[in-house]
């Protein structure tokens, strides 16, 4: 690839990438769309297109390009986040957890850690496994107590809400 062509294409992705921030991503899309060959920011690429569908709520869409990105970054957690997304969000829960899972055996910050924990324990607690979405939960905790607060209106705890151990995690010191 020519350096003009890399020129051009970092040009094109930043475009994107704004345009997602922004909230636009019919334009993000189209953006996309412009770029003719991806060379190595295959996986970016993929990544924002599949980030932009999601932001529509296109989850089935978005699957195929995050698992592509997925395959080409196995080690971008924030790709593992959003394809986790969007497999909870079309039924594919079992394969939600084992993507999260996958993550949490890469290289990953505190914050990027706890987030990926917390969103294992969400989808565990989902699939019925009570003892795996509490040990996670624990784990969440442990590394980020701010999660604390959003287990107490997180939608994917009710399965497990109203048992003892859930209440006990999840109090609050005050």
């Amino acid at each position: 690839m020519s350096e003009l062509n890399r020129a051009r294409l970092a040009q094109l992705l930043r475009e994107a990438e704004g345009y997602l921030e922004l909230g636009l991503a019919e334009h993000a899309l189209a953006t996309l769309r412009r770029v003719e060959h991806a060379g190595t920011f295959r996986g970016q690429v993929n990544y924002l297109r599949g980030e932009a569908l999601r932001s529509l709520e296109r989850y089935e869409e978005a699957v195929e390009p995050l698992e592509t990105a997925a395959e080409l970054s196995p080690s971008n957690v924030h790709v593992s986040l959003a394809l986790g997304w969007c497999l909870k969000r079309v039924g594919r829960l079992g394969r939600a957890i084992e993507i999260l899972e996958l993550a949490l055996q890469t290289e990953a910050g505190d914050d990027e850690r706890a987030l990926v924990t917390y969103n294992l324990a969400c989808y565990l607690s989902l699939a019925g496994q009570k003892d795996r979405a509490l040990a996670q939960l624990a784990k969440a905790f442990a590394l980020n107590d701010r999660y604390k607060m959003l287990a107490h209106s997180e939608a994917d705890f009710d399965p497990i809400r109203s048992d003892p151990e859930f209440q006990s995690l999840a109090s609050i010191i005050v």
